[in-house]
């Protein structure tokens, strides 16, 4: 098998359902970087209008205020790859009939406003179902590096169809964009469907109603101030990035920089950084991680700048680069954290509201990015968003929680589990050593999780608490 001698080095390559969730975290993403491109040209295409584009971008996001809710309940009572599925089902019925109305016609406003909140409701499902659906395919002591790997599969795939959506906008137009976004989405459910290693969901006949359901999600993620705080940071730091680079960017690189190429190399870029980032979050760890998470977020003005400049496209693209470094090493941190801060159980829903509360102003800034940068000009805006992002950053650090948690504590930050059953042959064949070392001690939360059942001893080698020790065969 080609895995085996990257699973020597890399052990949680060794777990079948850890290799399909990668394949499908390549396909899916490539999928959405088509579309990244395709939506934003389709839109100027058809009508030339900043102000309708920033409507067609609010209508995509604005599912999250209510979606999000409803994928983390969902994701914390099924399966999260079952949701996972019918999110992409949503994305490949918008996406696709907008394609298909795109290549046979020039679509009314209203058709893409909807059709692009059908996509939207997919988009807001997917993020909590995710974040629940790794931890429970690897071990905690693997779980920075299947978040590192997964997420480089992502961003690989990301970068791959930013870079393929931009040449074929300019090519062929942003209709064949879509329509391949949604043929793609299309083939992530078999992979999806293969995955079996999950928990089995509680009996519906015990779980709790969707109200107490989100009360319960809610009482968790206030308990916590170092997530609430952060969660308001992003909240206010994506509106402003959403209206100066994601409405406004393909504005200036249609005027200044060469149009759809230029601005699919400069999201391609963006990507690139991702998954250099990616590398180096395999083995960084940060002894404060939500202050490193602060202050990469406030490093986020570096998008707006750089294109209120107008700076020469290589320079634009290098800027793009080095903060997706940056923002990658901050997002494996964040997902480490919340898998091993957060109760299991209710993590999904927690991370519904993070979603939330992170995006739920994006709206508001594609919907004002039009009439404001009307109003004052595209570059005052961008510097308006630039100085937002820097100065409620700043605001974020006081709170002490921020400035003092380590990762080594995170593990106190969430209450103790129950023990749970480990069958006699799984702990002979985890704890036996030759040298007469113990090995993952079954009776700790940390170290008990799935071992040989999802072929975490692969021969010579298991990997716990950051450290390489041999064993005896399997």
């Amino acid at each position: 098998m080609l895995w085996r001698a990257p699973a020597r080095r890399f052990p949680v390559l060794a777990i079948r359902d850890f290799r399909l969730l990668i394949a499908d975290r390549l396909l899916a993403p490539a999928a959405a970087g088509l579309s990244m491109v395709g939506v934003s040209f389709a839109v100027l295409n058809v009508t030339g209008s900043t102000a309708d584009l920033s409507y067609v971008l609010a209508a995509q996001i604005a599912p999250m205020l209510v979606f999000s809710l409803v994928g983390g309940v969902a994701a914390d009572r099924f399966r999260p790859q079952r949701v996972i599925i019918a999110a992409n089902l949503a994305i490949v019925a918008g996406e696709g009939a907008f394609g298909l109305l795109v290549l046979t016609g020039r679509p009314p406003l209203w058709a893409m406003i909807a059709l692009e909140a059908l996509a939207g409701i997919g988009m807001s499902m997917f993020y909590p179902a995710s974040q629940a659906l790794l931890p429970q395919l690897v071990p905690d002591a693997l779980l920075q590096e299947a978040s590192s790997i997964s997420r480089l599969a992502m961003n690989s795939g990301m970068m791959t169809g930013a870079a393929a959506g931009g040449l074929l906008v300019a090519a062929a137009g942003p209709g064949w964009a879509l329509t391949l976004c949604a043929i793609g989405m299309t083939g992530t459910v078999p992979m999806l469907l293969a995955i079996k290693g999950t928990r089995s969901p509680a009996p519906d006949s015990g779980a709790p109603g969707m109200l107490t359901a989100l009360r319960d999600g809610w009482t968790e993620f206030r308990s916590h101030t170092w997530l609430w705080v952060i969660v308001l940071q992003f909240c206010l730091v994506l509106m402003a990035w959403c209206a100066a680079f994601q409405v406004l960017g393909p504005v200036v690189a249609k005027a200044h920089l060469g149009g759809p190429a230029a601005w699919g190399a400069i999201t391609a870029a963006d990507s690139f950084g991702l998954i250099a980032g990616g590398l180096v979050s395999l083995r960084f760890t940060p002894r404060r991680p939500m202050l490193f998470v602060v202050l990469i977020g406030g490093a986020i003005a570096i998008s707006p700048l750089s294109l209120a400049f107008v700076l020469p496209l290589p320079v634009i693209c290098l800027a793009s680069f080095c903060l997706g470094v940056l923002l990658e090493m901050m997002m494996v941190v964040w997902t480490v954290t919340m898998a091993r801060a957060i109760a299991p159980d209710k993590l999904a829903r927690v991370s519904s509201y993070d979603a939330l509360g992170s995006m739920m102003a994006m709206p508001a800034g594609a919907l004002i990015a039009g009439p404001v940068a009307a109003a004052i000009g595209v570059p005052a805006a961008q510097f308006g968003a630039a100085a937002v992002t820097v100065v409620v950053s700043a605001l974020c650090l006081i709170p002490r929680d921020i400035r003092t948690i380590r990762s080594d504590a995170l593990g106190q930050l969430r209450p103790a589990e129950p023990l749970l059953p480990v069958v006699e042959g799984q702990r002979a064949a985890a704890e036996h050593r030759a040298d007469g070392e113990r090995g993952p001690r079954l009776d700790n939360r940390w170290d008990r999780q799935d071992l040989p059942d999802q072929e975490l001893l692969i021969p010579g080698q298991v990997r716990h608490d950051g450290l390489d020790k041999e064993v005896v065969g399997t």
